[in-house]
């Protein structure tokens, strides 16, 4: 697929890769980006990635502290550590979703992510 080039003078590809683990280059480029569809669309997906893990990373760490009050509480504390266990894959887990967007939008692919690429397909389109 032929990306183009983006807003920011970069092929299309570089510039929806970089996107991904940088996401200030993926806002940047849904202030600048007036004419790469694929470009927007992979910025769009970023920027939604993004939001989605702080709202997850936000009520997980909310639901372990209460757990681990709770289970120190009943004098399980050791059991707190596997919890946070829980909470360092789910980061693992988003970290590898981000590798993974990167490669795959270098690669020219426009692939949706589960529930956000629907999402990020519409603002795009706008």
């Amino acid at each position: 697929m032929d990306t183009g080039k983006s807003a920011l003078g970069m092929d299309g590809n570089l510039a929806a890769a970089l996107g991904y683990p940088i996401g200030i280059i993926a806002i940047i480029s849904l202030v600048m980006e007036k004419e790469n569809r694929f470009v927007k669309f992979h910025a769009w997906q970023a920027v939604l990635y993004y939001v989605a893990a702080i709202i997850v990373f936000i009520v997980l760490m909310i639901v372990l502290t209460i757990l681990t009050v709770l289970l120190a509480m009943a004098r399980l504390g050791e059991l707190s550590a596997l919890l946070w266990l829980l909470y360092m894959i789910v980061f693992l887990a988003f970290f590898a979703g981000l590798i993974f967007a990167a490669f795959k939008s270098y690669g020219g692919a426009e692939f949706k992510l589960p529930i956000i690429g629907n999402m990020a397909e519409k603002f795009a389109n706008k």
